[in-house]
């Protein structure tokens, strides 16, 4: 298994915002090949910290999505949000292979 985490912190008045844009989002991701799931984590002693954790089944299905057109067009949108601040937020992401279960 691979897991990709991918965490933006936001301005605190925008938190519930940015839940509601994940809480709507297209699903792309999970008709891809290999996905496993997705969740949208809220740091509960950082409420303005959300992490976008997303399982594979892996790395080369993950790179795979990564590369394809439909992420493209998901983030093509995040760069067009009307809300500029949160447009230019940049996300830390880290990825791990699983080792043990």
């Amino acid at each position: 298994m691979y897991i990709v985490n991918s965490t933006v912190s936001v301005p605190e008045d925008k938190a519930e915002e940015v839940i509601q844009i994940y809480q709507n989002r297209s699903r792309l991701v999970d008709k891809a090949e290999g996905f496993l799931s997705f969740q949208l984590l809220q740091n509960q002693k950082k409420p303005s910290e959300l992490t976008v954790h997303l399982e594979w089944d892996s790395r080369e299905n993950y790179l795979k999505w990564a590369r394809s057109d439909e992420y493209k067009q998901i983030h093509e949108l995040e760069k067009k949000y009307p809300d500029k601040e949160l447009a230019g937020i940049i996300p830390r992401v880290t990825q791990f292979k699983v080792v043990a279960e």
